[in-house]
């Protein structure tokens, strides 16, 4: 699990960075299914990376996220280093969007569609469509949430029914404290 980071002076992660590799050891944990409300689950797979994302005017921010698959959810934690404060992205994040808190930390709980993509082995062809709706809670990582790391946990079900709002605060009030870059409030 590579981190797409050059590790040059110009490249240079913050000092708070929290590794693909390590948001996915936070993320998958022993008791992730029991967290989902299907304790009898076990983990498909589970992947972590990371990246730059350039602005067209130039401006770098780094990027990181981690997904485990499970028979009945995908779960996924990213953490985001663009020093937008919590509080100013529920403006852009839609109609859904709620303001809350998370163990003391200024967060946005909000939807968001996700894609169906179908591979046909038999005839060589793909397709996709709508999906389901993943539920997201974005979480400044201090309390004082003015900006600079802040994390977004998601959680989808592959039947494409509405995950459950606890199961996924459940998830964030874990795995959140045991993440690089975190805070406690």
């Amino acid at each position: 699990m590579a981190d797409g980071f050059d590790g040059s002076k110009k490249e240079m992660k913050p000092a708070e960075y929290a590794s693909g590799a390590k948001l996915c050891a936070a993320l998958n944990r022993p008791d992730l299914p029991a967290l989902l409300g299907t304790p009898a689950e076990q983990p498909l797979n589970a992947t972590g990376n990371g990246w730059w994302i350039t602005f067209g005017s130039g401006v770098k921010i780094a990027a990181s996220e981690a997904k485990v698959q499970l028979k009945t959810h995908t779960v996924q934690v990213s953490a985001s280093y663009d020093d937008l404060p919590v509080d100013q992205a529920v403006e852009g994040l839609g109609v859904t969007a709620q303001q809350q808190t998370v163990l003391g930390h200024p967060a946005v709980l909000y939807s968001y569609p996700t894609i169906a993509i179908t591979f046909n082995f038999g005839n060589g062809k793909t397709d996709s469509g709508p999906g389901g709706t993943a539920r997201h809670v974005m979480v400044a990582a201090d309390a004082k949430g003015g900006g600079g790391t802040s994390f977004d946990v998601v959680v989808w079900r592959e039947d494409g029914t509405l995950p459950d709002d606890m199961a996924l605060l459940r998830v964030a009030e874990q795995v959140l404290p045991t993440v690089p870059g975190w805070s406690a409030g």
